[in-house]
Formats: C-alpha cells, sequence, structure tokens
C-alpha cells in the first residue's frame, strides 16, 4: 500500500490535491476579507495613493460579480481537489466501498478546517490588510471567469423573479448603514447616547418638514395689538420668549412680530414711559412659510434672510404654529436649554417604568428623552399617534397597545388628549411575547 502511495503518478496527484487545497483557503480567505473589509478605511487608504485599496473598493461595488467569481472558482478546486483524492485513493486501496468511504471522510476535513474555517478565520481577524493583499489576484479572476459568471447571474436572477425576488432592490441605504454602525458601537459602549441622537439628526433632518418641528398655535404666547401698552409689557416679560406674534382681532391674523429688542429699544428712549410706546410701529414683518416646507430648505432660508423666527400656515392660510432657528438646530444637537425651558418638558420618568406624557408632546423628542422607538410617520405628537391608530378620539381610562408600547389615557379635554402614560412592554423590532 505505502508503495503504491510512493509511485510517481500518486506522488504527483497528491501534490496537486495540496496545491488545490490552498487555492481552495485563498478563495475562502479572499471572499470574507473583501466582504467584511470596511469601506471607510478602503477610501481612506485610496485617498494616501493605494492603488490596491482602489481596486478593493471597485470589487465591492459589484458585490454580485465579486462573489459569483469566486465561488466559481472555490468550486472548480474544491470539486477537482475530490476527483482526484478519490482516484487516488482507489489507485492505493483499489476500487471499493471502503475507498470511496475514506476519501470523502479525509476530503471533507481537509476542506473543512484547511480550506475554509481556518483561512476564514485568519481572514475575519484582520480582514483590511488582507483584502489589499489579495485584491489584485481576486480582481485578475474575476474578469476571467466573468463570462462564466454573467451567465450564472443571469440564471439566477432568472429564478429569483420568478418567485417575485427583485434582486436590484436594496432594503438598506447608505443612512442605514451609518445608523446601524452607531447603533452597535452604542450598545459596545464607544459611543455616547447623546452623540448616537445628534448623529441620527443629521441624518434624519433631510426627511422632517416644518410642521414636525414647530410650536403648535395651542401653546403660543401671542400679543393682541390693541392690548394697552402697559398689558403687552407685561405679557412679553412674563412669557420669556424673545419674539413673539402680533394679532388683531383673531389670532389667525397675524399683524407682525414683537422682538424684544426693539421693546426695549423702544422703552429707553420713551425714558421708561410705557404708556407712550406705539406697539404698532415696533412690530416687525411678519414670515409666513407653509408646513409642508422641508426643514432644510427652511434652514437654508434663515441664513439667506438672517431671520430666526418664521410663522408656519397650512394650505388654507390658518395659522399652525411657529418655527424658529433653534427648534431646527435642536433636532441636530439636541434640546438646548436655557433658564426659561424645562428640563423633558412634558416628559415625567415613573420610577416603575415608563412616563407620564403629555399629549402634545412631539413622538421624536419623547423617543430621544425615554430612547424609545415610537414610529413617527404617520403622526407628529404622542397624541397624534394614538388617535391614528385607534381611528377614534378615546375617552379618559382607556388603554391602547401598539408597536410594543402600552398608551393609558389619563385626561381629556373636549376632543384633545391632554395627559397619557406610556409603558413600554416589549421591543418593537422584536418578535412580540405570547
Amino acid at each position: 500500500m505505502f508503495e503504491k502511495l510512493l509511485q510517481t503518478e500518486n506522488l504527483i496527484m497528491l501534490g496537486v490535491i495540496l496545491s488545490l487545497l490552498v487555492f481552495s483557503a485563498f478563495f475562502s480567505s479572499s471572499e470574507t476579507a473583501l466582504t467584511a473589509a470596511s469601506r471607510v478605511r478602503m477610501h481612506a487608504e485610496e485617498k494616501e495613493g493605494d492603488n490596491r485599496a482602489t481596486i478593493v473598493s471597485r470589487l465591492m461595488n459589484m458585490r454580485e460579480r465579486l462573489l459569483g467569481g469566486i465561488l466559481l472558482g472555490n468550486n472548480l478546486v474544491n470539486i477537482l481537489a475530490s476527483v482526484l483524492t478519490t482516484a487516488l485513493f482507489t489507485n492505493v486501496f483499489g476500487q471499493n466501498a471502503t475507498a470511496l468511504a475514506a476519501a470523502t471522510v479525509v476530503m471533507t476535513l481537509m476542506i473543512l478546517i484547511f480550506a475554509e474555517v481556518l483561512p476564514k478565520t485568519y481572514a475575519i481577524s484582520q480582514p483590511d490588510k488582507l483584502a489589499l493583499a489579495v485584491a489584485r489576484p481576486i480582481s485578475f479572476i474575476v474578469k476571467l471567469l466573468a463570462p462564466i459568471v454573467f451567465l450564472v447571474q443571469v440564471v439566477v436572477n432568472g429564478v429569483l423573479r420568478l418567485f417575485g425576488v427583485n434582486t436590484d432592490a436594496s432594503a438598506w441605504t447608505a443612512a442605514d448603514e451609518i445608523k446601524g454602525a452607531v447603533d452597535l458601537h452604542l450598545q459596545e459602549g464607544g459611543v455616547a447616547k447623546r452623540a448616537r441622537d445628534q448623529i441620527y439628526g443629521v441624518l434624519e433632518i433631510g426627511e422632517l418638514t416644518v410642521e414636525e418641528v414647530m410650536i403648535h398655535r395651542k401653546n403660543l404666547n401671542m400679543i393682541d395689538i390693541d392690548s394697552p401698552p402697559e398689558q403687552v409689557v407685561k405679557d412679553v416679560l412674563n412669557s420669556g420668549h424673545s419674539r413673539l406674534p402680533i394679532y388683531k382681532e383673531d389670532t389667525d391674523n397675524v399683524v407682525g412680530v414683537l422682538h424684544i429688542k426693539d421693546l426695549i429699544k423702544t422703552m429707553s428712549r420713551a425714558s421708561g414711559d410705557v404708556s407712550s410706546i406705539d406697539i404698532k410701529k415696533i412690530a416687525r414683518e411678519p414670515w409666513f412659510v407653509p408646513e409642508t416646507t422641508s426643514v432644510v430648505k427652511q434652514l437654508r432660508a434663515f441664513q439667506q434672510k438672517r431671520e430666526h423666527f418664521a410663522l408656519v400656515v397650512d394650505e388654507y392660510g390658518a395659522l399652525m404654529g411657529v418655527v424658529t432657528l433653534e427648534d431646527i438646530l435642536e433636532e441636530i444637537v439636541g434640546d438646548i436649554q436655557d433658564e426659561y425651558d424645562e428640563e423633558l418638558a412634558g416628559v415625567t420618568r415613573l420610577k416603575e417604568g415608563g412616563a407620564l406624557v403629555r399629549g402634545d408632546v412631539a413622538i421624536r423628542d419623547l423617543n430621544r428623552a425615554m430612547d424609545w422607538k415610537l414610529p413617527d410617520e404617520e403622526a407628529v405628537t404622542v397624541a397624534g399617534l394614538v388617535i391614528h391608530e385607534s381611528q377614534t378620539i378615546p375617552t379618559s381610562g382607556q388603554t391602547f397597545a401598539y408597536h410594543g408600547y402600552r398608551f393609558e389615557i389619563l385626561s381629556r379635554q373636549r376632543n384633545q388628549i391632554q395627559s397619557l402614560r406610556v409603558t413600554k412592554t416589549y421591543e418593537p423590532d422584536q418578535r412580540r411575547p405570547d
């Protein structure tokens, strides 16, 4: 038996088998390295002039061709190695079931250990370094096998389309990739929650309209232009705001905006004689914007006009609220607290879990405050979410459960939900417990 193994033909066959296993390990490690390599690091290496990083980036951008070429090459060498191993064992042990079984067991173990687990374990430990090392040979192999891979892709895509799978659609965007990475680092302790929220704010600001970030009209402090100057000064000082809308007869009829700086200057010139102040003269021209205006567009408009305050109206021209530069910036950097702001206004954390929430609190603000995941696609406020999901105006004492959260209506005034108790029952992205 040993003499048969040492025959020249069998030794050559053994050498070829071992060489094929090396090629198989090369393909396996290359597949893992090129799929696990960091796009960000490759981009940085590319900017520093590393041509290998350019090749890696190009390969990662044509993932189907890359995987097709690697898998085709890997399967070719594995199948050829298995065939040669079977031939070698039959030459040594004869053509019988024992030889075939031995060849199968030995080749399975060799491929599993030395051509799959070992090289992939090494590749996953340092994917960027290995990806740069294999970039050029893999690029050549992908080009060489491109015609065959193309035919395979046509067959695969055709079969998938028969089952309604769209291979051209991508469920994840670049923003989703960044969010996923930031969430992962948050769980691992590499990113603070505040930093995570700020990154989210930058990524999501393009999806928002001023309606979603404005201060609703029912929470506004407004000045009646026909009020005595003494009352106006008192109302302005009590409001704690630097700008207030001025209306005439009806709150929908906004005729100006009163800036506290203008009021103080006028009071100074009048030597403290408040009764002589003409509010109409010091009021600034109101700036109206549609509620459908995107937040990014409104931010640019604030920069161009050098304004910080705009009145939001609906399609009928009715006043909906106001939006300020601070409201937009808070979507990125988080709440900007000053001496007049309440911390987490409208939200009271409960020791037993959950929170007491005012109905007009924005869902985005509540999510940030409590680190929750309430959906905000169909409603802006917590009360709006409950009304949207229940398709009714709930009464006090009613309880609802949606999206992994429990909503208990605590109080209602007329048709408005005033306060709720909100408790998380399970993670929205996990399966609901039985």
